[in-house]
């Protein structure tokens, strides 16, 4: 099977290549990348002719890209089927442009064992249209007390370990979990929360939370772990990523702790660049996420960030609830909103389009960083590696429409909100897995 996608603009900062070139995918591999009428194999320069291919893709007007890989994700299964499955995860995944996923491992039972990866693996080979790299917990049943067996899960295909949805409180325990995933060569993806300082909060702590009634979340429960988890970082030697940072402060930390050599990397969501409290303007659940929207101080400063390449990558933590659960209050539903269908557009349309960054780091950071967070082998489009590549196009304009998600969940803030940035086709491994309408 050879596939050839002519005439695309082809941004790929691992390649270092970024204008109009041609693409051929042979099987699961892409086999060249060429400029012009013509390429060149071993044997001969050969022009280019539509019939030598199986499949032609004609991408003129578009952008070639590697395809998007999500540090962080919630895909509900096992135990929570309602509200996504690994199937219906990967579906929206495909129709946001992500070619690779990483599945938290908040389910349950938890994923926290070897036997519980190789569950979430077999149910995604079966099932999923994209690829699935699943994230082991830190302790046994996220209780925060027993370490899991974390190089069995890293031998049974776990990728990272995380303890996500919480903290891990007992520093030790954490500090011990930090050199085993050293000597296993895995990345520790980092929830920064005390659970002892947030209490009962539920929004921002400010004046909206005041307005609404809502006890709120403070910088300070945010910044208290990441301050801790850098330093075990820096004492350890283990590489650190920063989930879903939404305060000025944690930006801080960040750019200090890369002046001192500490191997610590940062992801911000679109929900925590695109808005603040200020816009949530009732007692309304699907504004309630953790950590919480932060004030525009905050925004601007994650947002600068992004541009001076502070912080490193953008991720989704998308986290699909039932209907039911978030017509409740803000102070009582679940957190947490739908994010793989939206991030792409909500990064053109407020990074992109707005001059804050550039093609090639919306690249970097939804593509070529988050391949370099996890060490995996992926988010590049050079020749000889597999064939996970998206291809968008930056200029269309429709509004989002949550009727229109593939995702069960259907909890979002945006939906109504015109935006610029459409996914046209994805493809895993040179098979063209999600097309638009």
């Amino acid at each position: 099977m050879r596939t050839l996608i002519k005439n695309g603009y082809i941004v790929d900062p691992v390649s270092d290549l970024e204008g109009k070139f041609n693409l051929i995918i042979k099987d699961d591999k892409i086999e060249k990348v060429f400029e012009g009428n013509h390429y060149c194999d071993e044997v001969s320069c050969k022009m280019v002719n539509d019939e030598d291919f199986d499949e032609v893709i004609d991408a003129e007007g578009q952008y070639v890209m590697p395809g998007f890989i999500d540090l962080h994700v919630h895909l509900r299964e096992p135990g929570f089927e309602y509200k996504e499955t690994i199937k219906t995860g990967a579906m929206a995944a495909a129709k946001g442009g992500f070619t690779s996923i990483c599945p938290m491992p908040n389910t349950k039972p938890a994923t926290d064992s070897a036997d519980m990866i190789k569950l979430v693996l077999d149910k995604a080979k079966e099932e999923a249209v994209v690829n699935v790299l699943p994230v082991g917990a830190i302790t046994i049943g996220q209780d925060g007390e027993v370490l899991t067996d974390i190089v069995s899960m890293v031998k049974a295909g776990a990728v990272a370990i995380s303890e996500d949805g919480k903290s891990v409180m007992n520093t030790k325990l954490y500090e011990k979990a930090m050199e085993l995933a050293k000597e296993c060569n895995v990345p520790v993806l980092a929830h920064c929360e005390d659970k002892n300082l947030v209490g009962k909060g539920a929004m921002n702590y400010g004046d909206k939370s005041r307005e609404l009634n809502i006890e709120g979340i403070s910088n300070a429960v945010e910044d208290i772990i990441v301050a801790r988890d850098i330093l075990l970082a820096k004492k350890t030697g283990t590489r650190l990523h920063l989930c879903h940072c939404s305060t000025k402060d944690s930006v801080t930390m960040v750019e200090l702790a890369k002046k001192e050599g500490v191997d610590v990397t940062a992801e911000v969501c679109p929900h925590h660049f695109s808005m603040t409290d200020c816009d949530i303007k009732a007692d309304d659940a699907n504004y309630k996420m953790n950590p919480p929207l932060r004030t525009r101080e905050d925004v601007d400063m994650l947002i600068d960030g992004l541009s001076k390449d502070i912080m490193d990558v953008i991720a989704t933590d998308h986290a699909p609830h039932g209907e039911e659960e978030k017509k409740k209050s803000i102070a009582d539903a679940p957190f947490g909103i739908v994010g793989l269908e939206t991030a792409f557009a909500l990064t053109v349309t407020n990074l992109l389009k707005t001059d804050k960054i550039t093609l090639r780091q919306l690249v970097e950071k939804m593509s070529s960083n988050p391949a370099k967070v996890l060490g995996i082998d992926k988010g590049t489009l050079a020749e000889g590696k597999v064939a996970d590549i998206v291809i968008t196009d930056i200029d269309k304009e429709y509004t989002i429409d949550v009727d229109k998600f593939v995702s069960k969940g259907k909890n979002t803030p945006f939906n109504g909100m015109v935006v610029k940035g459409d996914i046209v086709r994805t493809i895993v491994a040179g098979k063209t897995v999600y097309v638009a309408e």
